[in-house]
């Protein structure tokens, strides 16, 4: 399979290798018992795309690609150093969590939206606390393991968690399907059941328009607050489906008034 050229902190990506499991286990024992820095970064080496990966997540939020991969490699090289061989855990499910980690450990400290040093605090107990977890479960733990490691309520441990995340647009895609794109706002409910922008705009002439499945679509959109993935489900047709008609139908009375 042929990979695209992309140059990312000097590295050709289409030129990396990809290390199978067995093989990055032998390499790990290997280091384990070693320390051998060689087979450490043949494990860098062979685990740089799982980084590339991972760091396109966070991309597009006005930071430098090659930074955020380099910091991303350092979330590699702790998770190397901290993989527990005795546990019956792939490599890249334990590796994941922790670049993930690091990247939003730098993330948060580089934040431009001011949040109080309490909330910051608890953040950062919490994160650490996350990466111990992480690190005795070789699994990524679940937000109540994680309050009672810090002994702390589990909404208090949520909220901060969320004043240190990057805000995310609306128009963010998060699924494509046919050019068919599926943005966060298209997953949000409406629960204006009484009040809806329909029935505020007076659009009563241009609904007449539409057919019976576009209103029935925007019925359940707008005036049942259901998601478009409830819709499609009801109706027996793709998510994707629902968003074309939903967004043709908006289009048509628009046009309309």
């Amino acid at each position: 399979m042929g990979y695209q050229k992309v140059v990312i902190a000097g590295i050709n990506t289409s030129e990396l290798t990809v290390l199978t499991e067995a093989e990055k286990i032998a390499l790990l024992r290997e280091f384990k018992e070693t320390g051998s820095k060689a087979v450490r970064d043949k494990l860098v080496q062979g685990n740089l795309r799982l980084v590339l990966s991972v760091v396109q997540r966070f991309a597009g939020r006005g930071e430098d690609v090659d930074d955020l991969f380099q910091i991303g490699v350092v979330g590699l090289i702790k998770a190397i150093n901290n993989f527990d061989l005795s546990k019956e855990v792939r490599f890249s499910t334990y590796c994941v969590p922790m670049i993930s980690g690091e990247l939003r450990r730098h993330l948060r400290d580089h934040s431009h939206i001011k949040v109080s040093r309490s909330m910051r605090d608890l953040a950062y107990k919490a994160i650490q606390a996350k990466e111990a977890l992480t690190n005795r479960f070789q699994r990524e733990p679940t937000m109540d393991e994680i309050a009672g490691e810090i002994g702390e309520k589990r909404a208090d441990v949520v909220i901060a968690l969320e004043s240190i995340s990057d805000p995310i647009s609306l128009y963010e895609p998060v699924y494509s399907d046919a050019g068919d794109t599926l943005y966060v706002m298209d997953q949000l409910s409406d629960n204006e059941s009484d009040e809806s922008w329909i029935a505020r705009f007076s659009m009563r002439d241009a609904m007449r328009s539409l057919g019976k499945r576009e209103k029935h679509i925007l019925y359940m959109r707008f005036l049942c607050g259901k998601t478009q993935t409830e819709v499609a489900q009801e109706i027996g047709i793709s998510q994707a489906q629902v968003s074309r008609l939903e967004k043709g139908a908006i289009a048509k009375i628009k046009e309309a008034i």
